[in-house]
């Protein structure tokens, strides 16, 4: 991903309504966008694009993810969740 896209990403991700979603979107970004494909990377746009609480009841597990393409990546925001949770 170009560094400008990239970016508006970022921005995208870490000004939402939900402070939870911020923190686990920006955590991810940070520790592991840059180890996915560029099929990966695309799901991970569209969950970008999903609204607050759809998203956040996906990462807490509160819904499970019944779209094959996305789960993998929900899968990697509920880890990246718990690793902050673990280390607060």
């Amino acid at each position: 991903m170009e560094r400008a896209a990239f970016q508006r990403l970022r921005w995208r991700c870490t000004r939402r309504g939900l402070l939870e979603v911020d923190v686990t979107l920006g955590r991810f970004l940070e520790e592991g966008f840059g180890k996915l494909s560029a099929a990966e990377e695309q799901a991970f746009v569209e969950l970008a694009d999903y609204d607050d609480l759809e998203l956040w009841h996906l990462i807490s597990g509160q819904k499970a993810c019944e779209d094959t393409r996305l789960a993998p990546i929900v899968a990697m925001l509920q880890q990246c969740r718990g690793n902050a949770a673990t280390a607060a």
